[in-house]
């Protein structure tokens, strides 16, 4: 086989490696920050009107973001409770990751948000599950934060995964983010 044989097999088996993924987005939120949580649910909003399909896995720092404000999770450690007083609970509670000020950043953002009519964390996080998107909560996340199931959010095909579950449906999806 010469070398331009060897290269047009190349590009006929890289071909045939596109195909076999899908239209999908697969999207690892690692992040609990406000500005960067808004960019998480923007990204998925706009990929789902696009037509694809997309897949959250929520791990660490982004995991309290999902917890409802109105639920309590009943039977925690002492660490369960130190995590559950010291982070947020909920998308209203999340903080910015920059010029937060005590504060002050945090309510000028969404202050500004709210006058120029841009989605709030909330309002996007609604508007994903009407478009489908699929949200995953990391299991091993949740259990060292003491976190458990019944005091998250109700969203529409939620389900508690492993790393596993999430690499699965990376692994065919044209698109892959960590934020």
């Amino acid at each position: 086989m010469d070398v331009h044989q060897a290269i047009e097999s190349l590009k006929n088996e890289m071909g045939r490696m596109r195909d076999e993924r899908k239209n999908k987005l697969s999207m690892v939120v690692f992040s609990g920050d406000l500005d960067k949580l808004l960019a998480a649910f923007i990204i998925a909003t706009g990929a789902a009107a696009m037509g694809l399909e997309v897949v959250q896995f929520f791990t660490f720092w982004a995991t309290p973001a999902l917890r409802d404000k109105k639920k309590k999770g009943r039977g925690k450690n002492l660490f369960g409770k130190m995590f559950g007083f010291m982070l947020p609970k909920g998308a209203g509670k999340v903080k910015l990751s920059k010029m937060h000020m005590g504060g002050m950043g945090t309510a000028m953002i969404k202050h500004l948000m709210k006058k120029k009519k841009v989605a709030s964390l909330q309002e996007l996080i609604n508007l994903s599950a009407e478009m489908g998107v699929r949200i995953y909560i990391c299991e091993m996340s949740m259990d060292l934060m003491g976190f458990k199931q019944e005091e998250m959010i109700d969203y529409p095909g939620r389900e508690f995964v492993g790393v596993a579950k999430f690499l699965e449906e990376a692994g065919d999806s044209k698109i892959q983010l960590f934020i």
